[in-house]
C-alpha cells in the first residue's frame, strides 16, 4: 500500500485480456433469492448486527427500501443526532464488535469470514473516531467530519433532500410517516445545535469562510421553510399524484413554518455566535487535538495507516506520471505551449467543449450524460461476467444544496430497485461541466462506478450493503473510469481520454492538497491555486472542492489511494496467472467481493488467484 506509484497496466495488454464475447454471462439476482436458504449461526450474527445498526438509522432503512414488515415503524422516524444518540450508537458498536470477535470462525467459508472481517474493521475505525472529543463519525460511510453543522454537513441539508428523494409517498400511511418525520426534524436540529455549542466551548470552531457559506445556505433553508417551501411542496405534489385524500398542505406547512423554522433559527444563531471567534485557518492543525483527529480521518478514509507525508509524496509522484500521459494528447490537439495545467486551462475555454449557460444548456448536459450511459452499457459484457441492471437516474441537485456541493455525486438505489440509483449533477452553472469531462464523470458516479457497484452489494448480507469504505468506493469509481478508457470509449474522442486523465490527476492533486491543508499549514488559497496551476482545474469547481476538504478532513485521500491499490492488485493477478488471467474474472472478484477495506481486498484477490491456478 505504501508504494507511492503504481505502474499503469498498458491499455493494449488489458484489451488483450478482455473477453471476446458474452459467453458465460450471469446476471446477479435479487437479494431475496440469496437469503432464502436456511441461515447458519454466522449469518444470524451478521443479521443481528445489521438490525442493531439499522435501529440507530431509520433513514438508512428507508433508503435501502427495507422499512417494511417488522421495520415499518422506521418509516416515520429519524435518527438521533444528539450527544445521547451518538453515545447510543457507540455503545451498540462496542457490544456488537465484541460479539463478532468472540465468534468461532473455524470452518467458515471465505465470503462469511470476509463479512465478519469487514464488520470488525468498520467498527474498530468508527470506535476510534467516537473516542475523539468531537465530530461526526460515519459508521461504514465516507462522511466523517470534525464539524457537526457546516456548509455540506447537517440535518438542515440532509433531511429535506432525504424526504423528497428517498421517503416514499404511495399511500396515506406513507404521507402520515412523512409528517411524523417532519415533526421529528426540529428535535434532530436541536440535538445537533447542542453538540455544535459543546464543540465551540472546547475551542473547535470551523474556518470563518465555511461558516459564512453555511450561514448563507441556512438562511436560504429558513426562507424556504417560512414560505412553506420544498418540504411542503414535495408532500403535496406526491400525495396529489397518488390521489391520497387529506389536507397535506396545511398540516405540513404548520410544522415547516412553525417548529422547523424555530429550530433552524436556533441553529443559525449558534453558527453566527461562533463566527466572531473563527479564523481563516483552513486545516485541522489549527484546531485543538487536530493532528490526532486528522490521523484518524486519514485512517478512516484510506483504510491504511499511511502518514500525511507519505500521502503527500504519493500525490506528487502520481501527478507527474499522469501529466506525462496528458502531454502528448494535448500536443496532438494543438495545445503545445506552457505546462500541462496551463494547456488544460486553455482547453477549458475552448467553446467547442462548452454548454450554453442556460436551461437549454442544462437539458443538453442531461441528454449528453444519457448518451454516454448508453455507450458504456454496450461494452460492459466485455469487462464483467456477472452483470447487474445498472438501475440509475440522472437528477439535478436541489437548488439550496448547489452552492456548497461538488460538481456531482452518485450512489446505488434501494435493494428492491424501487428507488433507482442516482447520479446527482450540480447545474447551478453549466460552466462546472465540459464535453470532455462529463463522460468520465458519468462512468465515475453512475456506470460502472458508484451506482453499478452498489447494486452488487445488494445481493450480500444486509450489513455488507450498509457498510462502505471510502478507499474502496472511490477507488472503484476511479477504476470504473479507467475501464471506460480501456474498453475503447475514447478511441474516436481523444479529448475525452484527456478528461479521464485529468480526472485521475485531479485525484492525485487531492492527496497533495488535503495533506497540505491539514498537515502542512496551507491556506485555502494555496489549495485552490495548486489545482488551477498544476492541473488546469476550473477555479469555480475547486473552490467548493477545497472547502469540502476543510470540512471532510482526509476524505479526499481515499480516491487515489484506493484506485492505485486496485490497479496494483490487478497487476499482481495478471503476473501470477499469465494466460489464465481474464479481466472479467478479476472485475467480478473485486465488485462481487463487496465494499471492503484495502487489506481485505488484497485477501480476496489472493484467494481468486489461488483458485484460478487450480
Amino acid at each position: 500500500m505504501h508504494n507511492p506509484l503504481s505502474t499503469p497496466v498498458s491499455r493494449r495488454r488489458t484489451l488483450a485480456t478482455l473477453g471476446a464475447g458474452t459467453a458465460g454471462l450471469a446476471f446477479a439476482g435479487p437479494a431475496a433469492a440469496l437469503q432464502a436458504a436456511p441461515k447458519n449461526d454466522a449469518q444470524k450474527l451478521l443479521d443481528s448486527v445489521a438490525d442493531n445498526l439499522l435501529a440507530q438509522s431509520p433513514e438508512g432503512a428507508t433508503s435501502l427500501g427495507i422499512d417494511t414488515g417488522a421495520r415499518a415503524t422506521m418509516r416515520g422516524e429519524l435518527g438521533n443526532r444528539s450527544a445521547t444518540g451518538v453515545t447510543a450508537l457507540a455503545d451498540t458498536l462496542k457490544a456488537d464488535v465484541a460479539r463478532v470477535r468472540a465468534f468461532d470462525k473455524a470452518g467458515l467459508d471465505h465470503a462469511t469470514r470476509t463479512s465478519l472481517a469487514v464488520v470488525e474493521s468498520a467498527y474498530d475505525v468508527a470506535l476510534a473516531g467516537f473516542a475523539l472529543p468531537y465530530g461526526d463519525v460515519a459508521v461504514g460511510g465516507w462522511r466523517n467530519t470534525p464539524y457537526v453543522v457546516i456548509q455540506n454537513v447537517g440535518a438542515y441539508l440532509d433531511i429535506p433532500k432525504f424526504l423528497d428523494s428517498d421517503h416514499p409517498v404511495k399511500t396515506s400511511a406513507d404521507a402520515e410517516a412523512y409528517l411524523s418525520r417532519l415533526n421529528a426534524f426540529p428535535g434532530v436540529l436541536d440535538g445537533e445545535t447542542d453538540r455544535l455549542k459543546a464543540a465551540g466551548a472546547q475551542g473547535l470552531i470551523a474556518p470563518a469562510f465555511l461558516i459564512d457559506k453555511a450561514v448563507k445556505q441556512m438562511e436560504a433553508t429558513i426562507a424556504d421553510a417560512k414560505a412553506g417551501g420544498s418540504m411542503v411542496e414535495s408532500l403535496v405534489r406526491r400525495t396529489g399524484a397518488a390521489k391520497i385524500a387529506g389536507d397535506w398542505s396545511a398540516r405540513s406547512a404548520k410544522i415547516a413554518q412553525g417548529p422547523v423554522v424555530v429550530a433552524l433559527e436556533r441553529q443559525l444563531a449558534e453558527l453566527k455566535a461562533q463566527r466572531p471567534k473563527a479564523t481563516m485557518d483552513a486545516g485541522m492543525w489549527a484546531r485543538p487535538g487536530g493532528d490526532e483527529w486528522y490521523a484518524w480521518g486519514l485512517r478512516a478514509s484510506t483504510t491504511t495507516r499511511m502518514t500525511p507525508d507519505e500521502i503527500h509524496a504519493m500525490g506528487r509522484a502520481e501527478l507527474a506520471e499522469l501529466h506525462g500521459r496528458m502531454d502528448p494528447i494535448l500536443k496532438k490537439l494543438g495545445y503545445t505551449q506552457g505546462s500541462v495545467g496551463d494547456r488544460m486551462n486553455a482547453l477549458a475555454k475552448d467553446p467547442r467543449y462548452q454548454f450554453p449557460d442556460n436551461d437549454a444548456g442544462r437539458a443538453e448536459i442531461v441528454a449528453y450524460i444519457q448518451t454516454w450511459l448508453g455507450k458504456i452499457r454496450a461494452e460492459l459484457p466485455r469487462a464483467f461476467r456477472t452483470l447487474v441492471k445498472g438501475n440509475v437516474e440522472v437528477k439535478r441537485l436541489p437548488l439550496a444544496e448547489e452552492p456548497g456541493a461538488p460538481a456531482a455525486y452518485g450512489g446505488a438505489g434501494s435493494i428492491d430497485g424501487s428507488i433507482p440509483g442516482r447520479f446527482w449533477i450540480n447545474l447551478r452553472t453549466t460552466e462546472l461541466h465540459s464535453k470532455y469531462s462529463l463522460p468520465d464523470l458519468t462512468m465515475h458516479e453512475a456506470i460502472p462506478g458508484h451506482a453499478w457497484q452498489g447494486e452488487y452489494a445488494h445481493s450480500m448480507p444486509l450489513i455488507r450493503t450498509m457498510l462502505a469504505f471510502n478507499a474502496y468506493s472511490e477507488g472503484w469509481a476511479l477504476y470504473a473510469e479507467q475501464l471506460a478508457d480501456e474498453l475503447g470509449l475514447y478511441d474516436d474522442f481523444e479529448v475525452g481520454r484527456l478528461g479521464y486523465l485529468q480526472s485521475l490527476a485531479f485525484r492525485a492533486c487531492r492527496l497533495v492538497v488535503d495533506t497540505g491543508l491539514h498537515a502542512k499549514r496551507w491556506t485555502r488559497e494555496q489549495g485552490v491555486e495548486f489545482f488551477v496551476k498544476e492541473n488546469g482545474s476550473n477555479p469555480l469547481e475547486v473552490s467548493s472542492e477545497v472547502d469540502r476538504y476543510c470540512s471532510w478532513a482526509g476524505q479526499a485521500c481515499g480516491y487515489k489511494v484506493g484506485h492505485s491499490e486496485i490497479v496494483r492488485q490487478r497487476g499482481l493477478a495478471q503476473k501470477a496467472l499469465g494466460a489464465k488471467y481474464d479481466l472479467r474474472d478479476f472485475d467480478d472478484v473485486v465488485v462481487k467481493g463487496g465494499n471492503v477495506p484495502l487489506d481485505v481486498l488484497a485477501q480476496n484477490v489472493a484467494e481468486y488467484v489461488r483458485g484460478a491456478k487450480g
